[in-house]
C-alpha cells in the first residue's frame, strides 16, 4: 500500500514539474479558431438583383462577377450624359466621337486599375510574410504596372481628344461639366456588377434574384480565402518564451488525426476584457475553471502551404471558425519537445471522439 502511494506520490510531482516547464517550452493550448479575412459586399449603387451569379458556399476567383444590379436606370444616365456631352461640343462646332471614346477608355482604365490594385496588395502581403513565390509577386507587379500605364495612356487619350476642340472648346465650362457627368454615369454603370474582392466565397448567402440592393449596405458576405491563419488564445505564462517564427503543430477538429506543420507569424499586443470587441480589441473566448480565469492574448499561426485554405496535394479544408489544438516549440529542448509531440498526438487520436 505505502509503495503504490509512493508511485502514485511520484506521478503527480513528475506530471505537475512536466507541467510547469511545458507551460513555457511547449505550450499546448485547444482554445484556438481558424480565421480568415471576412468582408462585407455593399453595392455602391441601388436597385433590384437581376442575376445572382453564385449559391452559397460556393468557391470563386477575384474578378468573378458575384451579382448584378439593375443597370437599365444608370445605362439610361450615361446615355443622357452622352447627349448633353455631344450637345456641348456641337455648341463649340466640334465633333465628339473621339472625346467619348476616350472617355469610356479612362473609365474602364480606372476601374481595372482599382480591381488590379485590390487583388495584388493580397499577393504582396503574402509574398512579405513567404507565403508565395517570387514569381507570384513579379507577376502581380507587371499586372499593377499595365494597368497603371494603361490608366496613363487613357489619361493622355482624353488630354489629345480635348486638346483638338481647341482653346475654345477645351476651356468651355459646359464641355467641362458634360465631360464629368458622363465620367461619372460611367462609373456608376460600372458598378452594378458586384465583383468578388479576392479567391473565396460567399457566406450565408440569403437574397435571390429580385432583391433590392440598397447603396452602402451590405449585400452578402465574402469570406477571402487568399489569407487564412489559426488564432491560439494563449495564457500569458505560455507566452514568455514563444518568438516569431517558432514552430507549430496543429489538430483541426474538422481533421481528426491530421497534424499540420505552422509557425507563429505575428502576436496581438492587446486583448478585450469586457463583454464586447467594441474597442477595437482582439475578444478570446472566456473558459471557466474553478481557478482565476487567466488573460489570454491571440497567437496568429500561419501555415505554409494552406494560406489560400486549400492544398493540391491533399483534401485538408477549412472552416471559419472551426476549432482547432495547438502546441509551439520555443527551443531544442529534446526531453520537452518529444513529449510535446507525443501528447499533440495523442490529442490528434482523441480528436476522433470529441
Amino acid at each position: 500500500m505505502k509503495t503504490t502511494i509512493r508511485i502514485l506520490v511520484f506521478v503527480a510531482m513528475a506530471l505537475m514539474i512536466w507541467y510547469l516547464a511545458a507551460d513555457r517550452t511547449t505550450p499546448f493550448t485547444s482554445n484556438a479558431r481558424v480565421k480568415a479575412v471576412v468582408t462585407q459586399i455593399v453595392p455602391k449603387v441601388a436597385g433590384d438583383v437581376v442575376e445572382l451569379n453564385v449559391v452559397n458556399g460556393q468557391r470563386v476567383e477575384a474578378g468573378t462577377i458575384l451579382a448584378r444590379i439593375d443597370a437599365r436606370a444608370y445605362e439610361i444616365a450615361r446615355d443622357t450624359a452622352q447627349a448633353n456631352l455631344q450637345a456641348a461640343l456641337l455648341n463649340v462646332g466640334v465633333g465628339s466621337a473621339q472625346v467619348e471614346a476616350a472617355q469610356a477608355a479612362l473609365a474602364r482604365a480606372s476601374s481595372t486599375l482599382k480591381n488590379t490594385q485590390l487583388q495584388t496588395a493580397r499577393v504582396f502581403e503574402m509574398e512579405k510574410k513567404g507565403l508565395v513565390a517570387a514569381a507570384r509577386g513579379d507577376d502581380a507587379r507587371a499586372q499593377l504596372t499595365a494597368a497603371e500605364s494603361a490608366l496613363a495612356s487613357a489619361e493622355a487619350g482624353l488630354e489629345r481628344a480635348k486638346q483638338q476642340l481647341g482653346p475654345r472648346g477645351e476651356d468651355n465650362p459646359v464641355v467641362k461639366k458634360a465631360l464629368a457627368a458622363l465620367a461619372d454615369a460611367e462609373l456608376k454603370l460600372s458598378w452594378t456588377e458586384i465583383k468578388a474582392p479576392a479567391s473565396g466565397g460567399v457566406s450565408n448567402l440569403d437574397i435571390a434574384p429580385g432583391a433590392f440592393a440598397a447603396a452602402g449596405r451590405p449585400l452578402m458576405t465574402y469570406i477571402d480565402a487568399e489569407n487564412i491563419w489559426i488564432e491560439a488564445y494563449m495564457t500569458e505564462n505560455n507566452l514568455s518564451k514563444v518568438a516569431i517564427g517558432a514552430p507549430v503543430e496543429v489538430v483541426l477538429d474538422i481533421h481528426p488525426g491530421r497534424i499540420l506543420k505552422g509557425k507563429v507569424e505575428s502576436f496581438s499586443a492587446a486583448a478585450s476584457i469586457g463583454g464586447g470587441s467594441l474597442d477595437g480589441l482582439a475578444m478570446p473566448p472566456r473558459t471557466v475553471g474553478w481557478m482565476r480565469d487567466p488573460q489570454r492574448f491571440p497567437v496568429r499561426i500561419i501555415l505554409p502551404g494552406y494560406e489560400s485554405g486549400r492544398n493540391a496535394d491533399d483534401d485538408v479544408y477549412f472552416q471559419l471558425n472551426g476549432q482547432a489544438d495547438v502546441i509551439i516549440y520555443t527551443g531544442d529542448n529534446g526531453f520537452l519537445n518529444t513529449l510535446g509531440a507525443g501528447y499533440i498526438r495523442l490529442m490528434a487520436f482523441l480528436s476522433y471522439a470529441y
